[in-house]
């Protein structure tokens, strides 16, 4: 059972669902969120927790011609054809000249307060859109919104939006207060939770849509999963990077305009086109979004499994949730399947292990907790006294550990034979010379500002703040390699870069096994492995490509057998897998991807031997093809593609929806 409805120790029994609550907050915080989520429901009522689908003829009837409507923006929520679908329903349009559309911008201050004089007076609706790019602007349009009461027709309607103060400036005045005082404020935010996106998304639609397909059955079944794509891949973002590498602005719109292709495309042909349908959701539509191939290729996954002909036969969307027979119900209906038959919120809705909800919901939790603290109010604390002070025995304790740059002119003068390997190990070491020249060079400086030798610069200040916060320098990070790590961490790992490169040339030949994690360039060292075999075989370059073995070694240091040397390319480690688990190999036979274990985010992999083939020699079967990245923040970390073997009876679609992808840091 999860830990917030699991029976307690005896003692803890009688506890009162309160400090159940602070119990959580200690021992498991990344349960904090569905605990709090289920006292206020139990205390408060669902209405609080979910989120119904804006209603805007209810809005409407509140307001009146001298109380304007205030739109929140929020990414993803764009409440235009809302308003214009409203404002048609009473004969309101464009084309009649009673509706105005303006986007604010330099130029457009008179415009605006014309197109508001005339609407108040002929009965229009003016919509002025993104109000908060003209902060000059706006006390005049207060006193403006002032004098059109005076004579503001019955039926005018003022619609404003704006987006909402910044994340840093959580109080910055955008609006004046008088303006947002007067207004019905309406903020439509997408929700969180998948059962509120799929009725959200379902309500952007009516029966009488329904009504007008010919072929109702295909129509309701294929618009149905369609919503429940929507909500997915909203619904997705909020588990990071092994969601979506980046934030994507999916909006109603392209449910919407989706929902008219798929009405169009049925009545066009007698049966239901599937690829062409997959291709304009997750190609142009949806994908027209979507920058990064690995996020694409997640959209059109999501695709491939949902849109399809065994959606008439009721097949399941989701574990425990069926495609409904669209023949026995109406739009209604609909809503109460939704309603009654979603399952409980969980990350194998959206096809992920429960590990990718651990980091964050316990990210979710702090912040709710640190939102109450700021809530509160200021109490009493001390000073949080100089940031310069009580940093002199830090920089001392990193100044005695780091190491001397390494000597390019001894380990070239040592040099033989210039292999592509011994390339990579000279551009590294140079790339690492220019680091700790750098961070000696700052230490250096910062010692010499607090003594009094030199003027404290804002370079100092920074470098002191970042020494007492543990946080790695940004003109460190600049010279330095992709890493999330706090400065603790981060040095000790460019310690073990340094040792490897000091052994690598020194003894310039490969290592043994080589840490590929501690190069600035691991592609570099892949690289050389597919120089060195097309060199050998008289292959060119351009053809080549790196096949990944992972052997049955775990420990890197270990005996390898067979004088340490694989038949042919390198061993490397240094490998974290992410999204999924690995299982070993038995004797000589090649292990393969499988589930992670609970709260194991990132099982180390074993000792890798990858070598390069003739792209004709390459064989994906059964394979799963995985992105390698530097850090779990993926996106521009990105190293190359390695295969993974799956089990026999395994599919590809699995461990992509999964999110499951190879890392070089454990962050």
């Amino acid at each position: 059972a999860a830990a917030e409805i699991a029976d307690l120790p005896r003692s803890f029994r009688d506890l009162s669902p309160f400090h159940r609550l602070i119990l959580l907050r200690v021992l498991r915080p990344d349960r904090l969120s569905a605990a709090l989520t289920q006292f206020v429901n139990d205390n408060l009522g669902s209405a609080f927790v979910e989120q119904a689908p804006f209603d805007m003829e209810a809005t409407l009837a509140e307001s009146s011609n001298l109380t304007p409507l205030f739109f929140v923006l929020f990414p993803g929520v764009d409440p235009t054809p809302t308003v214009e679908q409203a404002a048609k329903r009473i004969g309101i349009t464009e084309a009649n000249g009673m509706f105005v559309n303006i986007s604010m911008g330099q130029g457009q201050e008179q415009i605006a307060v014309n197109a508001l004089n005339s609407c108040a007076e002929g009965g229009g609706w003016v919509m002025l859109q993104n109000v908060h790019l003209m902060q000059g602007w706006l006390k005049s349009f207060e006193r403006a919104l002032e004098v059109v009461e005076e004579f503001a027709h019955q039926d005018f309607r003022c619609i404003i939006t704006s987006e909402p103060p910044p994340a840093m400036f959580p109080l910055m005045d955008l609006v004046p207060e008088s303006v947002l005082q007067k207004c019905i404020k309406i903020a439509d935010e997408a929700p969180q939770d998948l059962k509120s996106n799929i009725r959200r998304a379902w309500s952007k639609f009516n029966q009488e849509q329904l009504d007008n397909s010919s072929k109702p059955r295909e129509f309701k079944s294929c618009l149905f999963a369609l919503c429940f794509f929507h909500a997915l891949v909203v619904g997705r973002k909020r588990f990071g990077p092994q969601g979506w590498s980046r934030a994507y602005p999916f909006n109603d719109g392209d449910l919407t305009i989706c929902g008219s292709v798929l009405n169009n495309y049925l009545e066009k042909y007698e049966q239901v086109p599937w690829p062409d349908l997959r291709y304009i959701f997750g190609e142009i539509m949806y994908g027209g979004h979507i920058t990064d191939q690995w996020d694409r290729r997640t959209n059109n996954t999501y695709l491939a499994t949902l849109i399809v002909p065994e959606l008439l036969q009721n097949m399941n969307l989701a574990p425990g949730f069926k495609s409904p027979d669209s023949n026995k119900l109406d739009y209604l209906a609909y809503t109460k399947y939704i309603d009654e038959r979603m399952p409980p919120e969980a990350p194998q809705m959206f096809g992920l292990h429960p590990n990718a909800e651990i980091g964050y919901l316990t990210t979710q939790g702090a912040a709710t907790f640190q939102t109450i603290l700021e809530l509160q109010g200021g109490s009493g604390g001390g000073s949080s006294g100089d940031m310069m002070a009580g940093v002199g025995e830090i920089i001392t304790t990193y100044l005695e550990s780091l190491p001397e740059n390494l000597d390019m002119i001894e380990i070239r003068a040592n040099i033989t034979e210039w292999t592509p390997y011994i390339i990579v190990s000279l551009q590294e070491s140079e790339r690492m010379n220019i680091l700790l020249s750098e961070i000696r060079r700052s230490l250096t400086e910062l010692e010499m500002g607090l003594s009094g030798a030199l003027n404290v610069t804002d370079a100092m200040e920074t470098l002191a703040n970042n020494l007492s916060l543990n946080k790695v320098n940004p003109a460190w990070e600049k010279r330095a390699y992709w890493s999330l790590k706090n400065l603790a961490g981060w040095y000790a790992d460019l310690l073990q870069r340094v040792a490897q490169l000091n052994e690598w040339t020194t003894k310039l030949s490969l290592l043994k096994s080589l840490w590929i994690s501690g190069l600035f360039n691991p592609m570099s060292f892949l690289t050389a492995v597919m120089q060195v075999t097309a060199r050998e075989h008289s292959l060119p370059l351009d053809y080549m490509t790196n096949r990944c073995l992972f052997t049955n070694f775990t420990d890197p240091d270990g005996d390898f057998g067979s004088s340490n040397v694989p038949a042919q390319g390198v061993y490397c480690h240094g490998f974290f897998l992410e999204g999924a688990g690995w299982e070993l190999g038995k004797g000589e036979e090649e292990g393969y991807v499988t589930d992670s274990r609970l709260k194991e985010l990132h099982p180390v992999m074993p000792v890798l031997n990858v070598y390069a083939v003739h792209v004709d020699e390459m064989s994906w079967e059964g394979m799963y093809h995985c992105p390698v990245f530097i850090t779990s923040m993926r996106g521009p970390t990105y190293v190359f593609q390695a295969n993974l073997r799956m089990d026999a009876d395994d599919t590809e679609a699995r461990w992509v929806l999964a999110g499951a992808a190879l890392l070089l840091t454990d962050d």
